[in-house]
């Protein structure tokens, strides 16, 4: 009898231990939200900006690209990068995790940013347009 208690206690405090939570001082915090998080675009003023940001926070570089002229240009921190590979490497891997500010009517906007290789930061993309009011160029680099 006396074993069959004892026997019964350990398997007790096994499964209470089972069913512990970690502490939310032991648990991993995720500072990044997934793909699918809606974040408050509402500071977003620029309609084409607005929509162009949503387009590739969705990872859909079709319709990302629909907004600029075919010959758009990129510049990453003031240098000149291929802005059709940019969007094929990055749109749906990166993304804006937060907007901090925007400016510029609409066309800069500065926030955190998320991507699998270089982990988080802040960033900033900046829209121009053109005369027919599509994206001619996008600067794009490490916000301060």
């Amino acid at each position: 009898m006396k074993s069959i208690i004892i026997t019964a206690a350990i398997c007790l405090l096994g499964f209470a231990g089972c069913g512990q939570q970690n502490s939310p001082k032991n648990k991993k915090i995720n500072k990044t939200q997934p793909k699918n998080y809606k974040m408050d675009i509402s500071k977003l003023t620029n309609n084409t900006v607005k929509e162009a940001f949503e387009a590739w926070q969705k990872g859909d570089s079709q319709s990302f690209l629909s907004y600029f002229t075919t010959d758009a240009k990129l510049f990453d921190d003031g240098s000149p990068r291929d802005f059709q590979k940019f969007v094929k490497d990055a749109c749906g891997h990166e993304r804006f995790t937060s907007i901090d500010t925007v400016e510029n009517e609409g066309k800069d906007i500065y926030g955190n940013f998320h991507t699998e290789s270089w982990g988080d930061f802040k960033t900033y993309f900046k829209f121009h347009f053109d005369a027919d009011e599509k994206i001619s160029r996008l600067d794009i680099g490490q916000a301060n």
